[in-house]
């Protein structure tokens, strides 16, 4: 006893020292990942606040289109310079989806015929990462058009002047009539959805493809095909549907990732120069 006796009270000190150890490393890694979490969130919360925001401003501006600029527009647009029709008539014709659709499903039907065993791992590679984005593009800006091209019939509203006044409160739903399809506007709706998926893809030609996508825009209004808030829809479901399919995407790690900030990135896509030698090594004898 005598001998023990010294030894319980070091043995008693040393465990309280390791249990004092042990839970100030678990409060240090509760406090790590409690941080962690607080700023994966933040900017989370921060991305959901601004969509939220937006999606109010965007709200309020269409139904005051459609409550004041609506109609004035497309009367003042009906005196429109005749240079100014002219242009327009030819520039809207290039806000459907087929100048971007058709080459697309082109470029695939190649890719299939050409992609064969035979390619190096990196010709193939270059083409499965290319076909991904084509797909991306293909879905992009088709979905939100078709979608919309449906729902537009449904819809019902009149277009400009069709019951003679420039009225912007008719509608006619569910009659499945061309005059009664205003809201949205396709042509907006594919520009807008080619701007946004092609931005996203490629983000230097972003201020070339929103100029693009205003000017379509534009050009429905100037020949009375549509109400600004027509186009104003249009452009604004265009846009959402392509970030939609890019979330798709995203959340497969296809084309897109999506980062620990909350942000969808675009992986890096293949080269110019990668690009040139698979193209050499398809059309050498």
């Amino acid at each position: 006893m005598s001998i023990g006796s010294p030894l319980k009270p070091a043995s008693a000190r040393a465990a309280a020292a390791q249990l004092h150890g042990l839970r100030a490393n678990l409060a240090w890694a509760f406090a790590l990942l409690a941080c962690s979490r607080k700023s994966a969130a933040t900017p989370l919360w921060r991305a959901r606040l601004r969509l939220t925001i937006g999606a109010a401003v965007a709200v309020a501006m269409i139904a005051a289109s459609m409550a004041v600029l609506d109609a004035p527009a497309v009367s003042a647009a009906q005196h429109a310079p005749e240079s100014m029709i002219v242009l327009f008539e030819y520039v809207t014709g290039f806000g459907k989806s087929v100048w971007f659709l058709l080459p697309i499903v082109v470029a695939l039907a190649l890719i299939a015929c050409l992609a064969t065993p035979s390619l190096s791992r990196m010709s193939r590679g270059v083409l499965a990462a290319l076909t991904v984005r084509l797909g991306f593009l293909f879905f992009a800006i088709g979905l939100p058009g078709l979608v919309f091209t449906i729902a537009k019939r449904l819809v019902g509203r009149a277009r400009p002047f069709v019951e003679g006044g420039a009225g912007p409160l008719v509608y006619r739903p569910l009659g499945w009539n061309v005059e009664y399809s205003s809201l949205p506007s396709g042509h907006a709706v594919d520009a807008f959805a080619a701007a946004m998926a092609i931005g996203t893809l490629w983000p230097r030609t972003r201020p070339l493809m929103w100029t693009y996508a205003v000017v379509i825009a534009v050009s429905r209004v100037v020949l009375t095909a549509h109400f600004p808030s027509d186009v104003m829809v249009g452009g604004l479901v265009g846009a959402l549907g392509a970030l939609l399919v890019r979330d798709w995407y995203a959340a497969r790690r296809l084309a897109f990732v999506l980062g620990a900030d909350g942000r969808v990135r675009s992986w890096p896509g293949p080269s110019f120069a990668r690009l040139k030698r698979v193209a050499g090594q398809l059309i050498a004898p």
